[in-house]
């Protein structure tokens, strides 16, 4: 049976909102009077669905949705909005709210909200479960040089560790920052040949450069080729561009500390320091970027071979 908990001020409003989806639906209902007491028992006994208001003492309906999608990201949370919480419902929208329903309309359209949202979640939780029995996963993109289809490569993936459950919490964030540093190094540095000189020199020379190369051959027609292999020993990123390349040998130690403040230095940092193994080609126009599960490597700076 669908269980919801309704999380509302008002006992008048929370037993109109179960009434009608025990009576409807036949579901079973539990109830809290804020978002500190609702937060405290979905930690006690999840709930399939938190159904809440949003004006509440103690812990209102945003911090509740705030805090329910950090640490429950799988429950979904359904606002109950009254005139005067537009303001505070779209920002619940943005937290992770997965719907939302006016108090005035409750009769009308609560059931049939919630057993959309019900369903969608219950589809969710399945892909995930299969996706976590997935062994291994090899993967290849073609991008062009664009900062948005780059950062929405990386949350992509990001989604595919997370549901796939490869690696610690704290793993996956830092391989998503370096693998966004190496990508964002392949469109500027590789393809649109933007000197790190420049960035140092005038940082809004730098990107503007780089928008105008953006859509000027024979930059723009230049791809970013990402192979992404999964599995559950280890992750391993490959990119290249098309660029001229550079000389892996001449890059600066970015663990200097005259370096360490230097713009330059940082990407490279960042993808020694997150991941276990950061290998260029020859040529440097490829890095190659592994993260083992449960590695021994400790987080301290790993300098790849020949490099």
């Amino acid at each position: 049976m669908t269980t919801v908990l309704v999380v509302d001020d008002s006992a008048k409003d929370r037993r109109i909102a179960g009434g009608l989806l025990e009576k409807n639906l036949g579901w079973e209902v539990a109830y809290a009077s804020d978002g500190k007491q609702g937060f405290e028992q979905a930690e006690k006994d999840l709930p399939d669905l938190i159904l809440t208001d949003l004006q509440m003492p103690e812990m209102d309906g945003l911090e509740l949705v705030k805090q329910v999608k950090r640490r429950f990201p799988l429950i979904p949370v359904v606002l109950m909005t009254a005139q005067g919480s537009e303001q505070i419902a779209v920002q619940a929208l943005e937290q992770g709210a997965a719907s939302y329903v006016p108090k005035a309309e409750l009769a009308n359209d609560l059931c049939e909200t919630l057993e959309r949202v019900v369903c969608a979640a219950g589809d969710r939780r399945t892909q995930r479960s299969l996706m976590q029995r997935i062994q291994t996963l090899d993967c290849n993109f073609e991008l062009n040089n664009t900062p948005d289809i780059l950062t929405t490569l990386v949350s992509y993936l990001q989604t595919l560790l997370n549901d796939m459950d490869l690696l610690a919490e704290a793993d996956r964030l830092r391989v998503g920052v370096a693998l966004e540093e190496a990508l964002l190094n392949a469109s500027y540095h590789g393809n649109l040949e933007v000197s790190s000189e420049l960035r140092e020199a005038d940082h809004a020379e730098y990107y503007r450069l780089a928008r105008e190369r953006m859509g000027t051959a024979p930059y723009a027609g230049r791809s970013i080729f990402v192979n992404a292999f999964l599995n559950r020993d280890e992750v391993v990123y490959t990119i290249r561009d098309e660029g001229p390349g550079f000389d892996p040998n001449a890059l600066p130690d970015p663990t200097d500390p005259v370096n360490l403040e230097r713009p330059c230095g940082r990407g490279l940092l960042l993808m020694r320091t997150f991941m276990d193994d950061v290998q260029y080609n020859d040529a440097g126009n490829e890095v190659r970027m592994v993260k083992r599960a449960a590695s021994d490597v400790s987080n301290g700076v790993r300098v790849p071979d020949g490099d």
